[in-house]
């Protein structure tokens, strides 16, 4: 039989978006396949300290809900060095009671993060200096996709519609005209932040202050962004190993009627949408989500996989909201069920990621 091939799931992380990790992990766990894989896990505690894994995480309750955190460990994880891009990287085990060093050799890394240290190519700057490869997209487009204003630069000169909007840093005037042409309501959002957290909807100019300093505590750079009415609508993005690129079928989220956006609530602590996979549009509207949603991945030159997000206005356009290069994958996120309804399963999803990002690292 031949050797299994290692990988290194690293999850958790400093974000913001840390129990979602955690969740995403245990599902690619729990489906990767043990006559293939051998599979090393590592947990990234809030404060950034790796550790192995190898008990439950502990449940930490967020809205009266209970969600999973990473614990710090006394034996912390370091990337050594010196490995190479068509090899393995060595992860030692340091235990500071012992001092004995136990070394470990994967093939790959699977980075289940989500959000800063994780999504923005900061980890994936690591792991290049390491010399080891992993899954998902590279340090360049990591970081343009996390970063909302440069995700709709990029995207605006390839010819997508990225809606209307305005930047602001601290200590930027506002331009009350410029504010004015984006009409009421507008969404304020962090420019680098995910999961809606830091996101208000601002119905009235008197909101404006509070939502720009809810922004500002989670990041350095804001978005104000006009409301588009429509439907929200997702799109998966698969790379195989010879690059080819393919689109799901999209998915749309639909909210309950108490509920007026897609808040960090609404997604992870409250029963509050519905999901239709596939979404009930057109041929002809599918076949546009999924060539914008190639273009946007090839425009921001993504690797491996991405979800792209949409509004699809009442009057037919298509608006595109983000795109994620570490999408949720959890049991109930979206990624992976809009690939089991175009008839790639959970595993077979996993795989072919695994095989492309071996042949990215060989290549």
């Amino acid at each position: 039989m031949a050797s299994r091939i290692r990988i290194a799931v690293v999850y958790g992380g400093r974000s913001a978006e840390h129990s979602i990790s955690v969740l995403s992990a245990g599902s690619v766990l729990s489906a990767l396949d043990p006559a293939k894989y051998e599979v090393l896990t590592v947990g990234i505690t809030r404060s950034g300290g790796w550790v192995r894994t190898d008990a439950e995480p502990r449940q930490l309750q967020i809205a009266g809900q209970s969600l999973p955190e990473v614990l710090p460990a006394d034996a912390e994880l370091a990337l050594r060095s010196g490995g190479s891009r068509t090899g393995s990287t060595e992860v030692a085990v340091f235990d500071p009671a012992s001092a004995v060093a136990v070394l470990d050799s994967v093939d790959l890394v699977f980075p289940v993060l989500h959000g800063a240290y994780g999504e923005d190519g900061t980890i994936q700057g690591l792991l290049e200096m390491a010399g080891v490869g992993y899954v998902g997209s590279g340090v360049l487009s990591s970081a343009a996709a996390m970063d909302k204003a440069f995700t709709k630069t990029v995207l605006r000169a390839a010819g997508l519609d990225v809606g209307r909007h305005l930047v602001l840093r601290p200590g930027d005037p506002l331009d009350e005209r410029e504010l004015a042409g984006l009409g009421m309501p507008v969404f304020v959002k962090p420019a680098r932040a995910g999961s809606s957290i830091g996101i208000s909807k601002v119905r009235s100019l008197d909101e404006l202050p509070a939502a720009l300093k809810l922004a500002f505590e989670h990041d350095s750079k804001v978005l104000i962004e006009a409301a588009v009415v429509g439907r929200e609508i997702e799109c998966g993005v698969l790379q195989d190993a010879d690059g080819s690129v393919s689109a799901s079928l999209p998915a749309e989220i639909r909210l309950r009627p108490e509920y007026d956006w897609y808040s960090f609530e609404a997604k992870y602590l409250e029963d509050a949408s519905e999901f239709d996979i596939p979404a009930e549009v057109g041929a002809d509207t599918v076949r546009t989500i999924q060539d914008a949603s190639c273009r946007a991945f090839r425009a921001l030159d993504c690797a491996g996989l991405a979800r792209v997000d949409f509004f699809l206005a009442t009057n037919g356009r298509l608006v595109l909201n983000e795109v994620n290069t570490m999408p949720g994958f959890t049991d109930i996120s979206m990624y992976p069920k809009m690939w089991q309804a175009s008839g790639v399963g959970y595993a077979e999803l996993l795989d072919r990621l695994i095989a492309t990002a071996l042949a990215r690292r060989d290549g």
